[in-house]
């Protein structure tokens, strides 16, 4: 059975209320959509510190930190490009865990190398971890962005639980 977003939700503010830190969020393609199934929560301003909705390049520059190098060598679809995201968040921010989405929704846009569904899903804690990874979602604009939200709850919720299980 498919976890439901609000189910993912609900387990990633019991972690990070367990834990006494709180979310920044920095996304592209997903437009604030990952903010948004955060803050429906009632008592997220707990656990949510802020978020940053990053569409442009020169955004993602201006307000986090990427380095242009970065965007020009890698494209703003990248892990290398979503990880400096995620930590230009955390810098920007009061929290301690950073989540970061880029990707192509479509129905344009897309490449032989990056075809429309791939999102690219970084995140970090504080002084901790780094974790990035690549996922290739298929449907259409809204569903690719859907898949993406998830993803970056589970990212978050997996990367704790694991840092958990370590201590």
């Amino acid at each position: 059975m498919q976890d439901s977003v609000y189910d993912v939700i609900e387990h990633l503010a019991n972690q990070l209320k367990q834990a006494n830190w709180s979310l920044v969020i920095a996304e592209s393609c997903t437009g604030g959509g990952v903010a948004k199934v955060c803050t429906d929560m009632a008592g997220s301003s707990v656990w949510f510190d802020s978020a940053f909705v990053v569409y442009s390049n020169a955004a993602k520059q201006r307000l986090l930190k990427v380095a242009a190098q970065t965007i020009e060598a890698y494209g703003a679809v990248s892990e290398a490009v979503v990880l400096e995201m995620a930590k230009g968040a955390l810098e920007q921010s009061m929290a301690q865990v950073a989540v970061a989405v880029s990707g192509i929704a479509g129905p344009e846009g897309g490449s032989v190398y990056k075809p429309v569904g791939t999102v690219c899903i970084a995140v970090v804690v504080k002084n901790s971890l780094e974790w990035a990874d690549t996922f290739y979602f298929q449907g259409n604009r809204e569903q690719v962005r859907n898949q993406a939200v998830l993803a970056a709850l589970k990212a978050v919720n997996s990367l704790l639980t694991s840092q958990r299980s370590e201590k």
